[in-house]
């Protein structure tokens, strides 16, 4: 007999539908409540988990004794914070929290402190660490293929943001800005993969392309669509972030290149199926590793591919499903978390701090609070 894990979730919009299909195919793993105020997107959960109760708010939820084993949080950014704090102080369940954890450098402490006394496992959702190609990159880099990682370089060339309940994602306010609300999962592969701290960031943007004809309230979005981060961490690795997000045209969405002195190891990661025109293009691009020595010359191809059904339940190359199965035994068989509170705040303050040091001019230096920079 299998364990079985009954599950609250808060926010059930375009991600949480994506943990709910991912969820859907994990024995014993069970939806059993829902708190979503948007009656829209409680008609699409509905087809997704039929009996599942849905409730307006957190507080119903909790008070509705659904005998809970676990939460999931994937509301919008900006409400991360105050409803972990919640969690935290009603109920001692396993969580599972969408990045980033939160959107301000005043919650880092609050959130800290906080997750330090809860009882069960919190896991911050990462979902790049667990897409298979990703996975095969971080082996080869451990296995020592390129020798001492010198430099990480990560290019995410997309599509722009999408459309999302009552388009909270088109401000700095409730996303904590573009570096923050998509580009902390690049700031954690970068401390996953150099096994370093960030000691200095520097940062420059635009907003060039996206949204400059859309107006909220009367408000024009001033989320940034471009950018360039470099990084330099503690261990002496230097590491690259080049963003675009008006280039879904390419073959593929990220492209990771690590170098050191043995060789060089690269990654290519596809974007959503859904967006690629089968068509008039043909399958959708395969992902690959492809290990390029300097002796004896010859890139090495490999092909990664990902089981058909998970690509089909989410828009990560599979990696929600992977993601929710280490989850789903850290609850069942007190496995390790992979992705700590302490590492989904890192990754926050590393954006803000590139936030910070766009909007200044300046390199930022990251200090054990936060972080500090440079008056000229």
């Amino acid at each position: 007999m299998g364990h079985s894990v009954r599950y609250g979730m808060l926010g059930c919009g375009m991600m949480g539908q994506e943990h709910l299909r991912n969820l859907a195919l994990i024995e014993g793993a069970n939806v059993v409540a829902i708190t979503e105020p948007n009656k829209d997107m409680q008609q699409r959960c509905a087809a997704l988990v039929p009996n599942a109760r849905f409730f307006d708010t957190l507080d119903a939820m909790l008070a509705a004794d659904m005998g809970l084993e676990a939460l999931v949080i994937a509301t919008p950014n900006y409400q991360h914070a105050d409803q972990l704090l919640a969690l935290f102080e009603q109920t001692a369940l396993p969580i599972l929290v969408e990045k980033p954890v939160v959107s301000r450098l005043d919650q880092v402490a609050q959130i800290r402190a906080a997750a330090a006394n809860h009882p069960s496992p919190v896991w911050v959702a990462m979902e790049y660490r667990y897409m298979p190609p990703v996975v095969q990159f971080r082996k080869q880099l451990l296995d020592g293929d390129i020798g001492p990682l010198s430099m990480l370089a990560i290019r995410e060339h997309r599509f722009p943001f999408l459309e999302k309940v009552d388009d909270w994602n088109r401000f700095n306010h409730k996303t904590g800005g573009t570096l923050v609300e998509k580009c902390c999962h690049f700031f954690d592969l970068m401390r996953l993969l150099t096994q370093s701290e960030v000691k200095r960031v520097y940062a420059s943007t635009g907003q060039d392309c996206n949204h400059l004809d859309e107006t909220y309230d009367g408000t024009m979005p001033d989320i940034i669509d471009n950018a360039y981060v470099v990084v330099d961490f503690e261990g002496g690795q230097r590491a690259s972030l080049d963003l675009n997000m008006f280039a879904e045209g390419s073959r593929y969405q990220e492209e990771l290149c690590a170098i050191g002195p043995k060789a060089k190891l690269e990654c290519f990661v596809p974007g959503p199926g859904r967006f690629w025109p089968t068509e008039t293009l043909g399958a959708a691009p395969i992902p690959k590793v492809v290990l390029s020595p300097r002796l004896p010359k010859g890139p090495i191809e490999a092909n990664i591919p990902v089981d058909e059904t998970l690509l089909g339940a989410g828009d990560h190359n599979g990696s929600t499903y992977y993601q929710h199965l280490g989850f789903f035994k850290a609850i069942t068989q007190q496995a390790p978390v992979d992705v700590t509170i302490d590492d989904g705040l890192r990754a926050v303050v590393i954006g803000l701090a590139a936030q910070h040091s766009a909007q200044t001019g300046q390199a930022v230096t990251l200090t054990e609070s936060g972080f500090s920079f440079e008056r000229s």
